[in-house]
């Protein structure tokens, strides 16, 4: 069996380690992509309480908070790797998005994102009109007859 390693993973997760104060970081990850007209942002948040969930855009900046509560109870802990807290992730978004727009909506502990992008920034064909100039020759006609050769003198 082949196992894969990647050094700058790994070294991000001794660095949120370290930042984090030896906590395990709370990560979204999230998956961004276009579909036609417009962006689909499907971000991981399960077990979290969809009550909880927060999306809000201020500016250009679209910010995402969830909290997963810790399980109560009398057990003791053998292993215990899934974060609690209050997440929170912000992103940046370009222009040309239809801010106002936006549609969420949260099932099986993914939360998507539906970004339409605006009007003005889709691509959109420019018809080119022709126009014909008059032309004049002053002595016979513009164009030649049939089967003869346009002749071009110089003086």
């Amino acid at each position: 069996m082949a196992t894969y390693w990647d050094p700058f993973a790994e070294m991000d997760r001794l660095f949120s380690q370290v930042a984090m104060g030896n906590r395990s970081a709370p990560a979204m990850p999230m998956d961004l992509f276009r579909e036609g007209d417009h962006f689909v942002l499907a971000v991981d948040l399960p077990g979290v309480d969809p009550g909880t969930i927060d999306v809000s855009c201020e500016d250009r900046t679209l910010t995402i908070r969830a909290e997963r509560t810790a399980r109560s109870g009398e057990g003791q802990w053998l292993v215990r790797e899934r974060p609690t807290g209050t997440f929170a992730r912000q992103l940046t978004l370009g222009r040309g998005l239809a801010l106002d727009r936006i549609e969420a909506s949260y099932a099986d502990g993914v939360l998507s994102l539906t970004i339409p992008v605006a009007d003005e920034a889709r691509p959109r064909r420019i018809e080119v009109t022709h126009t014909s100039r008059p032309s004049s020759i002053e002595a016979g006609s513009a164009e030649p007859a049939a089967g003869q050769d346009r002749q071009v003198t110089t003086g």
